[in-house]
């Protein structure tokens, strides 16, 4: 089986024929594209039309269906944005509602209903991805609890099937990078059925080595399900460069910055305008920004694609891999049309894919 799939969060459509359409308009294009039969996707499904699937078997296999004739197959789930994904303003809106919010557990388990009779038959499991718990303020203890509570009760409904859970560590949120998501999970959880989904920005943003993270997941005897191939900006001198780094500071998504100082401790900011007004700017910087995988952008900026090679050739071979270049719309001085950028990321990732 393919396991290279891009994810759908790229498109706005979150009801079922706003999805189909889409999928005509660009899926189908950069399967094309790239000459190959069939192509995988990491479909992103707002919780609305979740519910709506998981409740009709017969729309599920209508969507089966449909998606069979245009020579796509779904492989993942991205269960992160609840809905308003490409709202004028996101930010902090994408970390709701909470793990500690039995919304979030409806959904999660929506998403394993529908994805269980969508996966192709020769797959060996499907994973859906999900957001680190929540954003780290306000958080209690007895959030940890509700968090715990939900995730048992949606390793239970796992039980016997083929679907995984893939907790995504985000900077700024409860589990900020892999390590606290490691730390978090190990012991918690049942293994083999939660684990972790590695998304290689999010580990770039965090300076943390990419190999020894591989690592540090499997010593805890946790499994990687899901890497999300996806590169941050990177910057050497960030003093020299804030007009070049000013132009990615957006107002839809949230754009989190870390600062490497000469001892390796990091200094935080929540959001690109936030660094750029406080962080001293004397080490270098990652930003998480989801740049396209195959076009470095413009000097002095640089992309972290090593740290995708680097987690490509540490991981399980059979791991899925979803290129999720969810910024293409919000990218400055946007030039390559959207069908013809991801079928370029696709070609680069399967380039790396060992």
């Amino acid at each position: 089986m393919n396991r290279l799939c891009y994810c759908t969060n790229v498109h706005p459509a979150e009801d079922l024929p706003g999805i189909l359409d889409q999928l005509d308009s660009y899926a189908v294009g950069v399967r094309e594209a790239l000459g190959v039969d069939r192509l995988g996707l990491g479909l992103w499904l707002a919780a609305e039309a979740a519910a709506g699937l998981a409740a009709d078997s017969s729309a599920r296999t209508k969507l089966r269906s449909e998606l069979d004739a245009r020579g796509l197959d779904v492989l993942t789930l991205n269960a992160f944005p609840y809905g308003g994904f490409h709202a004028e303003v996101v930010k902090l809106a994408v970390y709701e509602p909470r793990w500690t919010d039995r919304r979030r557990l409806k959904y999660t388990m929506d998403c394993a209903t529908v994805l269980t009779d969508l996966l192709p038959d020769d797959a060996p499991y499907g994973s859906i991805s999900t957001l680190p718990l929540g954003w780290r303020s306000p958080w209690t203890d007895a959030d940890d609890t509700a968090c715990l509570d939900s995730l048992a009760e949606l390793t239970r409904s796992l039980r016997g099937t083929p679907i995984r859970l893939a907790v995504e560590p985000e900077p700024g949120c409860v589990l900020d990078t892999v390590a606290d998501a490691v730390a978090w999970l190990a012991a918690r959880v049942d293994p083999e059925y939660v684990g972790i989904c590695l998304d290689t920005c999010h580990l770039a943003v965090s300076f943390a080595d990419p190999v020894g993270t591989v690592e540090a997941i499997r010593d805890a005897g946790l499994q990687v399900f899901k890497v999300q191939a996806s590169s941050a900006l990177h910057v050497d001198d960030p003093a020299t460069a804030r007009d070049a780094l000013a132009e990615f500071a957006e107002p839809r998504y949230l754009h989190q910055v870390r600062e490497l100082r000469p001892d390796g401790s990091v200094l935080k900011a929540d959001d690109l305008p936030e660094a750029l007004d406080r962080l001293p700017g004397e080490g270098p910087w990652r930003v998480h920004f989801h740049v396209p995988l195959h076009a470095a952008p413009d000097k002095p900026l640089e992309s972290t694609n090593h740290v995708i090679t680097e987690v490509l050739r540490a991981v399980e071979p059979d791991r899925t891999v979803e290129v999720e270049t969810y910024t293409w719309n919000v990218l400055p001085h946007r030039q390559q049309n959207l069908v013809d950028g991801i079928a370029a990321e696709m070609a680069w990732a399967a380039g790396e894919i060992q």
